[in-house]
C-alpha cells in the first residue's frame, strides 16, 4: 500500500508538471489583438464580417422564414409534428411564445455576433490611415452596410434593441439599455449606416458579393419605408411619414435608373443556382461548396425544407398553407380573387386545370402530381410530405435546388446547397416605389410598376410544363387596365400592391413584417385563424394578440445578462 501511494504521488507530480508545461504553450489559433492591426489582417476581418451574415443555422435561419412566413398565414411549420422544433410551432400559433424560448435567444445572439464582427473591423479601420489602407473608406462603408443589415433584422424581429457601434468598449455592452433610443432614433441609426454606404461605396465592386452604392441606396429605401409607418409604444400605426416616402421614391429611382439591375425575363431564374448574382440580385448572402472547407458555405437556412423522398430524405418543414395556394387563383379577367379566393380550397389535381392561376404558384409551391423544380420527369408525390395528416402535402420550392443541381450537397441527415440567399432583389425595389407612390396619393404612377411585375409573371411559364409539353396548371394572368378590368383609385391600388407583394415574395420571409408595417396584422391573422382552424386541428388554439404579438419578446437570457437593464416588450 505504501508503494502504491508512492507511485501515485509520483504520477501526480509528473502529470502536474506535464499539464503545466502544456498550459504554458500558446494555442496556435490565438493571435494578439494588436497583431490584427495590419492592412492584410483588417481585410481578413472584413471578410469575416461578410461570412457572419451567413453563419446561421436551421434553428435560427437568417432567411427569417420561421418569423416571416409561419407567423403570416403563408406557411405551416411542417416537420414530424408540433413537437418537432416546438418553438416554430409556438411562432406559428402565437399562443405559447415565451421570453425564454431558446430559438429567439439564438437569433438575437447570432445577429449581434454579426454586428460585433463589423464593429471590430470598423474599430481597426478607423485607426488606420488612408495612406496605409487606400480602401479604408470603402471597407468602412461595407462594414456599416453589414451592420445595418443585421440591425434591420433585429429591429423587425424585436423592435426595442440596444444599439452598439464601434465606439462602445466591449466591457460596456451590458450597460446599454434596449430603450435608450426611441423607436424613431434607432431607425435613424440604422438608416445612417446605409446613408454612409450610399455616399462612400463605389457604383460597382471588383468582387461579387460585396455591397455597392446601389445596394446601399436600395437598403436605405427599405429602412425608410418601414420607418415611414410610425408606431406608438404599443405598436399601433399612428401615421405615415410623407417625407420619408418621398425619399423612398428618390432612392428607388436611383436604383432603377442606374442600369445595373432589372427583372429576369423569367421568374424562375431567381430560384435556380445557375443564375446566382444575376441581373435581379442586388445583394445576396454568398454560398459555396468545394471551397476548401469541410462542408463549404452551404445554405443552412433551408436545410429543413426538402421533401421526404429518396433523392432528398429530410425534413419536410416550411410547407405552403392552403390559404396561400388559394390566393394564386385568378378570375375570368386574369386578376386576383381579392374577396372570394378562400371560399373553396383548390387541392385536387383536377382543380389546377379547372380553375385559373397566377403562374407564380408553380414556381413557389410543390403540388402533388406536378413536376418538382422544373423537372418534367420528377413528379412531386403526396407521400413525400412528412406529416400530411397535420400539415397537408404541399412543399416549398423557392429555397431548394434539384437533387442533380451542381449546387446540391447532402450533409446527412440534412440537405444543403450552394445557392445564394437573395436579400435584396430588384422586384422588391419596384414594389417599394409603388407602395410609396400609392401612400403619397400618386397611385397612377404606381400602376406601371405593378404591371411590370405582373407582366413578367405572366410570361414565366416556359419551365412549367409536363413531359408532353402541356402547362401543369391552367394559367391566366393579366395586367391592371383602368377602365377595362378595374377602377384604379388609391384604395384599389393599395389592395393590388399588397396582393402583389404576397404572391411575388411568397415563402421568402417577408409577409409577416409587411402585415406589421401596414398595421393590419391582428385583423388579418385572426381572420386567417378563424378560417384555418376548421382545416388544421393543430391551429385550434392559435390567436394573435394585438399590441403584443407584432414583435417577439426580448429573450430572457438577454434580460438576465444585463441584470434586468433591458426592458421587456409590451404585453410580455
Amino acid at each position: 500500500m505504501k508503494l502504491t501511494r508512492l507511485l501515485l504521488a509520483t504520477l501526480l507530480i509528473v502529470a502536474g508538471n506535464s499539464c503545466q508545461r502544456a498550459l504554458d504553450v500558446a494555442p496556435n489559433a490565438v493571435i494578439d489583438g494588436d497583431a490584427l492591426n495590419t492592412p492584410e489582417n483588417i481585410e481578413k476581418l472584413c471578410t469575416a464580417a461578410y461570412a457572419a451574415i451567413g453563419n446561421d443555422h436551421y434553428t435560427a435561419p437568417f432567411t427569417l422564414w420561421p418569423y416571416g412566413n409561419l407567423r403570416s398565414g403563408d406557411a405551416y411549420k411542417g416537420g414530424a409534428g408540433t413537437a418537432d422544433i416546438s418553438a416554430f410551432h409556438f411562432y406559428e400559433t402565437f399562443s405559447y411564445i415565451r421570453p425564454d424560448l431558446g430559438e429567439s435567444d439564438v437569433i438575437w445572439y447570432r445577429l449581434y455576433v454579426s454586428i460585433s464582427r463589423a464593429n471590430d473591423a470598423l474599430r481597426r479601420l478607423n485607426a488606420m490611415s488612408e495612406e496605409a489602407f487606400p480602401n479604408k473608406k470603402v471597407r468602412q462603408a461595407e462594414m456599416r452596410f453589414l451592420r445595418g443589415h443585421s440591425y434591420f433584422d433585429l429591429k423587425i424581429l424585436f423592435k426595442n434593441i440596444p444599439y452598439i457601434d464601434e465606439s462602445v468598449p466591449t466591457e460596456e455592452y451590458g450597460k446599454i439599455s434596449n430603450v435608450t433610443l426611441s423607436n424613431e432614433e434607432s431607425w435613424n441609426k440604422i438608416a445612417d449606416d446605409f446613408r454612409f454606404g450610399s455616399e462612400n461605396l463605389p457604383v460597382t465592386q471588383p468582387e461579387k458579393g460585396r455591397a455597392d452604392q446601389i445596394a446601399a441606396k436600395a437598403y436605405l429605401a427599405k429602412v425608410l419605408l418601414y420607418q415611414a409607418y410610425q408606431q406608438d409604444v404599443n405598436h399601433n400605426v399612428t401615421g405615415i411619414n410623407q417625407a420619408k416616402l418621398t425619399e423612398v421614391v428618390t432612392l428607388t429611382d436611383a436604383v432603377i435608373t442606374s442600369g445595373r439591375y432589372g427583372l429576369f425575363d423569367d421568374f424562375s431564374k431567381n430560384f435556380l443556382y445557375e443564375y446566382d448574382n444575376g441581373t435581379e440580385s442586388i445583394f445576396a448572402i454568398q454560398r459555396s461548396k468545394n471551397d476548401g472547407t469541410p462542408k463549404g458555405r452551404l445554405d443552412w437556412s433551408s436545410a429543413l425544407s426538402y421533401p421526404m423522398n429518396s433523392e432528398y430524405g429530410c425534413c419536410g418543414f416550411h410547407q405552403p398553407s392552403q390559404n396561400l395556394v388559394n390566393a394564386f387563383q385568378t378570375d375570368s379577367q386574369g386578376l386576383p380573387l381579392f374577396d372570394t379566393f378562400n371560399q373553396k380550397d383548390v387541392k385536387e389535381l383536377s382543380d389546377f386545370q379547372q380553375h385559373t392561376f397566377d403562374p407564380r404558384l408553380d414556381h413557389t409551391v410543390a403540388i402533388p402530381g406536378h413536376p418538382y423544380k422544373y423537372k418534367p420527369d420528377f413528379i412531386y408525390q403526396a407521400s413525400w410530405a412528412r406529416a400530411p395528416d397535420i400539415y397537408g402535402s404541399y412543399a416549398s420550392m423557392k429555397e431548394t435546388v434539384a437533387y442533380d443541381s451542381p449546387g446540391f450537397q447532402k450533409v446527412p441527415p440534412f440537405m444543403g446547397s450552394a445557392k445564394n440567399n437573395i436579400l435584396l432583389r430588384y422586384a422588391d425595389v419596384l414594389l417599394w416605389k409603388a407602395e410609396a407612390l400609392i401612400e403619397l396619393g400618386r397611385e397612377s404612377e404606381a400602376l406601371p410598376l405593378i404591371n411590370q411585375i405582373r407582366q413578367r409573371a405572366k410570361q414565366s411559364t416556359a419551365l412549367l410544363k409536363d413531359k408532353a409539353g402541356k402547362a401543369v396548371s391552367s394559367y391566366k394572368l393579366e395586367t391592371y387596365q383602368p377602365g377595362v378590368n378595374c377602377t384604379w383609385n388609391q384604395a384599389f391600388a393599395r389592395q393590388a400592391l399588397r396582393w402583389e407583394r404576397r404572391l411575388e415574395f411568397a415563402m421568402e420571409g417577408n409577409r409577416f413584417f409587411d402585415l406589421v408595417r401596414w398595421g393590419i396584422a391582428a385583423e388579418y391573422l385572426n381572420t386567417y385563424f378563424t378560417q384555418e382552424k376548421i382545416k388544421r386541428e393543430y391551429l385550434k388554439e392559435a390567436r394573435f394578440t394585438k399590441n403584443r404579438d407584432e414583435y417577439l419578446p426580448i429573450p430572457l437570457n438577454q434580460i438576465n445578462y444585463t441584470a434586468n437593464l433591458y426592458q421587456q416588450n409590451p404585453g410580455w
